[in-house]
C-alpha cells in the first residue's frame, strides 16, 4: 500500500516536473508565451519567473527525494 502511494506520487512529481520545465520562457518565450505569461509589464514577468524556477527547484528536489526513498522502499 505505501509502495503504491509512493509510485504515484512518483508519476505525479514527474509530470509536474515536465509542466514547470516547460512552462519557463527560453529563447522562442516557451509555453509562457503563448499563454501570455510573458506580457506583464511593471517587471511582474521578472516575478513570475523567479517563481516558477523556485517552484520547478522545490519539484525537482522532491522527485530525486522519492526516487531515492522508493530506491530503498522497493529493494
Amino acid at each position: 500500500m505505501v509502495e503504491a502511494i509512493f509510485v504515484a506520487l512518483q508519476v505525479i512529481l514527474g509530470i509536474l516536473v515536465i509542466i514547470l520545465v516547460l512552462a519557463h520562457s527560453g529563447k522562442d518565450s516557451g509555453l509562457s508565451g503563448a499563454f501570455g505569461i510573458g506580457q506583464s509589464q511593471f517587471g511582474a514577468t521578472q516575478v513570475m519567473e523567479r517563481n516558477l524556477t523556485r517552484m520547478t527547484i522545490a519539484v525537482a528536489v522532491l522527485l530525486v527525494l522519492n526516487t531515492i526513498f522508493l530506491g530503498f522502499l522497493l529493494q
